[in-house]
């Protein structure tokens, strides 16, 4: 009797020792993913008025129905009960997509940090080279009546502050947002210990882990 004693009471000392330890290793994930493609042809090359109309037309794009969500994204989220997303209809859509069962938390504090078309005549370019040119000119202060990065840096901060809260409280969290508004909050991960595993490209439904233990 005093040995099933001794060990019962082992065994549930081993347990209220264990329990600190499951604890101080378990990890939080925050999951930041771009939105699909939009519904939108890529223009040819076109001059600065050209883009500026492409910067419209694509903040009113929704996704396009012909771009699934890859199989793996969805089996990373799946068992997620809530999904965050911005207002943009190309980011929602791809939401409501990637995770037809879940809550969307939307909010326009993850909407893409913009870009402004700059005035360069005679130039004829790609809408690529154009994203190109206009994000390194906004960072340069070019930021004509639209958010600078400043401010942009400081949305992602709470941003990053309410995905790793949320991430904390259920084990993870995951945002379907905007290229580089994610690697602006990816920063802000990494300075708040998590680690990041994958990289921030410009691909539709690009995902960045980051983790914390």
């Amino acid at each position: 009797m005093n040995a099933q004693i001794s060990q019962t009471a082992d065994e549930a000392a081993a347990g209220e020792a264990g329990e600190p330890e499951a604890i101080a290793n378990a990890v939080t994930r925050v999951i930041l993913i771009r939105h699909g493609r939009p519904a939108l042809p890529t223009a040819p090359r076109t001059s600065h008025r050209g883009f500026r109309d492409y910067i419209d037309a694509y903040e009113e794009a929704g996704l396009d129905p012909q771009d699934a969500p890859p199989e793996e994204l969805q089996d990373l989220v799946a068992e997620l009960a809530a999904v965050f997303t911005s207002d943009a209809k190309r980011a929602h859509d791809s939401a409501k997509a990637l995770a037809p069962n879940a809550e969307l938390l939307v909010d326009p504090l993850f909407l893409e940090a913009p870009l402004a078309s700059p005035r360069i005549p005679m130039l004829r370019m790609r809408v690529p080279k154009w994203a190109v040119v206009a994000r390194v000119l906004w960072h340069a202060g070019y930021h004509p009546q639209i958010e600078d990065y400043r401010k942009a840096k400081h949305r992602a901060s709470e941003a990053a502050d309410i995905l790793a809260a949320r991430a904390g409280t259920d084990g993870a969290a995951a945002l379907v947002a905007h290229g580089y508004f994610n690697f602006l909050i990816g920063r802000q991960l990494r300075r708040r210990g998590f680690r990041k595993s994958g990289s921030h490209r410009a691909k539709f439904w690009n995902a960045v882990i980051y983790e914390k233990s």
